[in-house]
């Protein structure tokens, strides 16, 4: 299995990002695909997550301005980030697991190396 973020980097508190994850070798016909994010002495929290019928969730504290997303032809996962605040500081990783959905970081299967998101006020 192999996840590989791209897309973080830095950006103003009201700006936007758009992370990617090309995501290949799945062993699952129904999975789901997640992004956790990791804030420095915070606990892992999963940000948001789609499934293989396109179903998603989101952390409360992203609803409304973050959106998850995946294209099956490319393998790829988006998460569009909007209204950046500096609390969503963090180092954003790409996560796969069978369905249901972990509703805790650390019960996905596998994770990508990571992707840092800096926002300042």
């Amino acid at each position: 299995v192999h996840l590989t973020e791209s897309g973080g980097g830095s950006a103003e508190a009201g700006g936007s990002l758009n992370l990617s994850c090309e995501v290949s070798g799945l062993p699952y016909s129904s999975f789901c695909l997640g992004w956790v994010r990791q804030a420095t002495g915070m606990e892992n929290e999963v940000v948001a997550s789609v499934d293989s019928n396109h179903a998603t969730k989101y952390a409360e504290s992203v609803k409304g301005r973050f959106t998850i997303s995946r294209d099956p032809n490319k393998d790829t996962l988006y998460l569009q980030m909007n209204n950046l605040k500096p609390d969503d500081t963090a180092m954003y990783y790409c996560a796969a697991d069978s369905v249901p959905c972990p509703l805790l970081a650390d019960e996905y299967n596998y994770w990508g190396q990571g992707t840092q998101v800096t926002v300042s006020s």
